[in-house]
């Protein structure tokens, strides 16, 4: 995990790195919107709430990979092939 991590480090991700993230960040972004949906259905009070916390982590987990995306800078392909 890159808490610790400021953006006067730097570093690099592959292009690929990026897309894969990328898509992982809008289907958790998907998933949530489609759990939260699924609260007004539910009737047990527990129920609801792991419901609201399964959709509180998968927002939580797509804005994290989103402030990594933002610190970290797309290798190119030139530089890739060192």
């Amino acid at each position: 995990m890159l808490t610790n991590c400021t953006a006067s480090e730097g570093f690099e991700i592959s292009p690929r790195f990026r897309s894969t993230l990328e898509e992982r960040i809008a289907r958790l972004e998907r998933d949530a919107e489609h759990d939260e949906a699924q609260i007004s259905r539910l009737e047990d009070g527990d129920h609801i709430r792991r419901q609201m916390r399964l959709v509180a982590l998968e927002r939580a987990e797509a804005l994290r990979m989103r402030l990594f995306l933002d610190r970290a800078e797309t290798r190119h392909a030139a530089s890739a092939v060192r």
